[in-house]
């Protein structure tokens, strides 16, 4: 385990090292609109040999185009596979959250859809069961799906934890907006993880299901921290310390809980999660990386980018602006890398940060059996 004080002490003495950067090489020449960029070749390195986790990654925003590719699995073409496939990714946690209508059908619509289409992609797409299937999805140049959804209405009872599971449900947001387990972060009165939504964590814990407080409230994110078992998630957030008065970024407190229960929090890329205002670069993102880092430690601190390779401005039209100024979605996670070697991280600290906290921690909560449980 790396600690707060040792980390810090090392990223100021890396930080006063001169950059070895070994080359720059133009990435992907033969896509247009990467052709003019120029990687490290320890950026390179290191996207190539890491297994990158995206705790909110997605196919695409075009849930039209979505929805074809899961009615049509054939209207998936190798070309859009080769773009996936070039964004460094090894794993996506694609979960959308359904809030009103019937929210079971809806959920349980969703995730057979995607089982249709990774069945029908055996060679390009494996769905992530265990931590295993993380291992082999890398080693065989597949992208891993991780099966998640935003919002826990779907259990109608805790007989339902069982049958999503056995859908392939492997993570759940407890909450998007208030529901019977517990207050969303747009909830003014947030009154706290309730009865119901004990029960449906002991069960998540029971399966190996994990649990993600992403949207939760407050009071509802602290109180599922504690009740379960195994370490908590936020797979995409960031920090309110930076984005002052936001309710869905996490207050240290919320971080500083989750880490001491070994969870890991998920930095996202949205414009106004990332920035209070005016710009809002690549640079921002790396801030809260570094503020999770400090106050946290660096072991609890991974990737949600919350976006496609195209980002929300273009595939889906937001009422204000949502994406980053000069960042490319194709290349994101190359940038985030050279973001995070140009501020001294070392080699083994952005492969965590790229996924291996992530990896850890669910591997953790997967394990069934006695909970696992990490403090520090």
């Amino acid at each position: 385990m790396v600690s707060r004080r040792s980390f810090l002490g090392s990223l100021a003495l890396i930080a006063g090292a001169p950059m070895v950067n070994r080359g720059r090489f133009r990435l992907f020449a033969q896509s247009p609109d990467l052709s003019s960029t120029l990687y490290s070749t320890q950026a390179i390195d290191l996207v190539k040999s890491s297994t990158v986790i995206d705790m909110l990654g997605l196919l695409t925003l075009d849930y039209r185009k979505l929805g074809g590719w899961q009615r049509h699995p054939a209207s998936f073409s190798s070309a859009d596979f080769a773009r996936l496939k070039a964004s460094g990714t090894t794993i996506l946690h694609p979960a959308v959250g359904f809030t009103k209508g019937d929210i079971y059908t809806e959920s349980f619509n969703d995730l057979s859809g995607w089982n249709s289409f990774l069945a029908a992609h055996p060679a390009e797409f494996l769905r992530v069961d265990g931590p295993a299937d993380i291992d082999r999805a890398k080693a065989s140049g597949r992208i891993g799906v991780l099966l998640g959804l935003q919002n826990s209405s779907h259990f109608r009872s805790v007989e339902d934890v069982d049958r999503f599971y056995a859908l392939g449900q492997r993570v759940s947001q407890l909450t998007y907006t208030p529901n019977r387990l517990g207050g969303g972060s747009t909830d003014p009165r947030d009154l706290g993880l309730t009865g119901y939504g004990v029960e449906i964590i002991r069960r998540m814990n029971g399966l190996g299901m994990a649990i993600d407080v992403s949207h939760c409230g407050d009071r509802t994110t602290l109180d599922s921290i504690d009740a379960s078992a195994k370490p908590v998630l936020v797979t995409h957030s960031n920090c309110r310390a930076i984005v002052r008065g936001s309710a869905r970024c996490k207050s240290d407190d919320a971080i500083r809980k989750l880490a001491a229960r070994g969870g890991v929090m998920g930095i996202t890329m949205i414009r106004f999660f990332v920035s209070s205002g005016g710009a809002a670069t690549i640079e921002n993102v790396l801030d809260h990386i570094d503020h999770v880092a400090g106050v946290a430690g660096i072991e609890h601190v991974g990737l949600g980018t919350d976006v496609d390779l195209d980002g929300h401005d273009h595939a889906q039209p937001l009422a204000r602006k949502a994406d980053l100024d000069g960042v490319q979605y194709t290349r994101k996670i190359f940038d985030l890398t050279e973001g995070l070697l140009r501020r001294g991280y070392a080699r083994d600290h952005i492969q965590m940060i790229l996924g291996g906290n992530f990896r850890r921690a669910l591997d953790q909560i997967w394990t069934t059996g006695a909970p696992a449980i990490v403090t520090g």
